[in-house]
């Protein structure tokens, strides 16, 4: 594979936004420099030196193309010839109708890829500043725990502060730690999901009391402290700390992450639980589990003594406790153009959590856009914009300006992170309705409409896809990198 062009696109940042974005401009023949500070300079959230490591969560979520807007992502990523979906594909763990990984597999496979293309270079420094202009195209892909300095730069070169909420992990229990006596292996509605079985996630039952003297421990429990800087940062709502959620009310988590709808205890089925724990397959082998929707700011002391009143988990053993971060983003519909360009200074294209996106998934789609808009400017062709109906589309559009009210720049608004959604997408022209003409009601309606949404989207990406000859769908891959099995 040959470059096209002597002079390299530059990609700050190997989380998942920039490794995507590497993948496509390499892989549409362009020489690529990946800046990766770590471990040149650690942060708070990470454990090791891999691109693309998952901080959080192992699930990158439905995997549904049919009736979920992430799982309808997923497809449209796999079309366009996504790393990221590639990796986590191979690497994938049970987890119901969900796709999970292995998260040391699925990093350490996108590290191999990328180290192993011939169109890749990859420098461990850390970038402290504005690039230097003899960088010429840049795509800023730092993700929510971007440096300081160069944090501070991009506040300074847009005259606006960055935005900022928290983000909270959940812990990892060891499995052979969990007593099965009392918790059991089923998803939920016995839904089997990509490479699961139907049994994939462990349940810890709660009764009434149990359950209540759970909320108040939460409630009551130390928490860490925020520095004054901190204080006045708002949460995410898809990320809420466990404890936040409970202080909303008593029965908030029961109809939440602890819902039972849909489980069945067999130790003992005449019984229906007041709440229900699960924990997700969180590596390969089976031996760390994940606590689902378990995000929180406890003390580390607190989360072993409150967790460990969980019927199940009275003797679990902590791979990781959970713990909290700050995340920044910018202020994307009104610093950003419609190919991600910063408005200030047009050399620098933003990708990833730091332009408002929510999620591994939503993350790496738009690194993977940001990296076609740079290839496609690098080439001096017209990229035809993503249709609003596609899920790329819509998660683009609502970060570059679909937020606005009124398309009016100035109309006071409140721009927050957005995991993609089917609210986001333009509505369907006609009602759906069955096969004999009569209009909807309720969950068929909703069934339907989903339905309609996602098959109007698959059309209208592939005539995307067909407009976009040089950087068509299904390009093969580099010799180098064929396997991320190995």
């Amino acid at each position: 594979m040959t470059a096209g062009h002597l002079d390299p696109i530059h990609i700050v940042g190997g989380g998942l936004a920039g490794s995507e974005a590497a993948w496509q401009v390499a892989e549409a023949g362009h020489l690529v420099v990946l800046h990766e500070m770590r471990p040149v300079r650690r942060t708070e959230a990470h454990n090791t030196d891999g691109l693309a490591e998952l901080v959080c969560s192992n699930s990158f979520r439905s995997d549904d193309a049919e009736a979920n807007a992430v799982g309808l992502l997923h497809q449209e990523m796999r079309s366009l010839g996504s790393l990221i979906l590639r990796a986590g594909d191979a690497h994938q763990v049970p987890a119901g109708g969900a796709l999970a990984v292995d998260r040391d597999g699925f990093s350490a496979a996108v590290t191999q890829a990328l180290e192993g293309h011939p169109l890749v270079t990859i420098v461990r420094e850390e970038v402290d500043g504005l690039p230097p202009a003899s960088w010429g195209s840049v795509i800023l892909a730092t993700g929510p725990l971007t440096a300081p300095g160069l944090a501070q730069a991009v506040a300074e070169l847009t005259g606006a502060e960055s935005l900022a909420f928290f983000d909270a992990i959940a812990p990892i229990v060891h499995r052979e730690s969990i007593d099965m006596g009392k918790a059991w292996f089923q998803s939920r509605y016995d839904k089997a999901g990509p490479g699961g079985t139907g049994a994939d996630y462990i349940n810890c039952p709660l009764d009434r009391a149990q359950y209540d003297a759970f909320i108040r421990a939460l409630i009551e429990g130390t928490k860490t402290s925020f520095k004054e800087w901190e204080a006045a940062t708002p949460y995410f709502d898809g990320c809420l700390p466990i404890e936040v959620m409970a202080e909303r009310g008593p029965e908030t988590l029961r109809h939440g992450p602890m819902k039972p709808v849909g489980l069945t205890n067999p130790h003992d089925p005449t019984v229906k639980a007041c709440a229900i724990v699960q924990l997700r397959q969180d590596n390969a082998l089976g031996t760390l589990y994940n606590m689902v929707g378990f995000q929180t700011k406890l003390t580390h002391g607190e989360q072993v003594r409150i967790f460990r009143t969980i019927p199940g988990l009275e003797n679990a053993e902590f791979a990781r406790l959970g713990g909290l971060h700050r995340n920044t983003y910018l202020d994307s519909p009104r610093l950003l153009d419609a190919t991600l360009r910063l408005k200030a200074d047009p050399r620098l294209r933003f990708a990833g959590q730091i332009t408002g996106c929510e999620g591994y998934v939503e993350s790496a789609a738009v690194g993977l856009m940001a990296g076609r808009f740079a290839v496609a400017e690098r080439e001096g062709r017209a990229l035809a914009p993503l249709p609003q109906t596609t899920a790329l589309g819509a998660l683009i559009a609502h970060i570059t300006g679909g937020h606005l009210l009124a398309q009016d720049e100035h109309a006071p608004r409140s721009f927050q992170p957005m995991n993609v959604n089917f609210g986001l997408f333009p509505p369907l022209e006609k009602a759906p309705r069955n096969e004999t003409g009569r209009r909807l009601r309720g969950p068929e309606k909703a069934a339907l409409k989903k339905r309609a949404l996602t098959d109007r989207a698959r059309a209208d990406l592939a005539a995307w896809i067909a407009g976009e000859a040089p950087c068509v769908a299904g390009q093969e891959l580099s010799r180098k990198s064929e396997s991320l099995t190995d």
